[in-house]
């Protein structure tokens, strides 16, 4: 088979789209838990709950699963996010969390504005992720798990990076390029929980 691809590129198959990522259990709980409430308020009757809920332990990818919620709830609060589209806020806030697909480039950009990517539960399509920002009088806040890699080769000019992130030779990489100016970009892993003084 003839493969005409660079040389640097032989051998390495594509990352596979966000929507056909396989779904995990915990993927379909969550849409199982939407179901069971559109259920109770009444946006689903018995027979569409049971035709959905049979198709969601049939589904195997994320794209499967995330089709069957997209009629109840609006995009931001979908139990499963695919979409790959840039996080852009002008002199306002955005902020993405919960079940996404972070895909190998991904775009954000802060214009006076703050912008929050909560990696916590995020899916990472590769393990080496460039996250293209442009951040000019604003906040751009990168939360992300133990056991992930923060570089940050972005330009800085009047403007602040702060890696706050303990460093992990093994996990994968994010590397945030871009340009940062009279802004501030934060790299950081979420708060601990505080020990009681009183044990039980």
């Amino acid at each position: 088979m003839d493969d005409s691809r660079p040389p640097a590129l032989r051998g390495k198959e594509p990352a596979p789209r966000p929507g056909d990522l396989r779904a995990g259990d915990a993927d379909r709980e969550r849409v199982a838990a939407v179901l069971t409430e559109a259920l109770a308020d009444g946006r689903l009757d018995q027979v569409e709950h049971a035709e959905r809920l049979e198709a969601v332990y049939r589904s195997r990818t994320l794209g499967e699963l995330a089709a069957l919620t997209t009629d109840l709830l609006p995009p931001e609060e979908q139990p499963l996010r695919t979409d790959v589209r840039p996080v852009t806020a002008f002199f306002g806030s955005e902020k993405r969390e919960g079940r996404w697909v972070v895909p190998n480039r991904f775009t954000a950009t802060a214009i006076c504005s703050n912008v929050t990517l909560d990696l916590c539960e995020a899916l990472l399509q590769s393990s080496h992720v460039t996250l293209q920002v442009t951040v000019i009088g604003g906040t751009l806040t990168l939360i992300v798990p133990e056991g992930v890699r923060i570089e940050m080769p972005a330009s800085a000019v009047m403007g602040g990076k702060k890696n706050q992130v303990r460093p992990s030779p093994d996990g994968p990489l994010i590397e945030i390029t871009g340009l940062v100016s009279m802004g501030t970009i934060v790299a950081k892993s979420p708060k601990r929980p505080r020990r009681s003084w009183f044990r039980r």
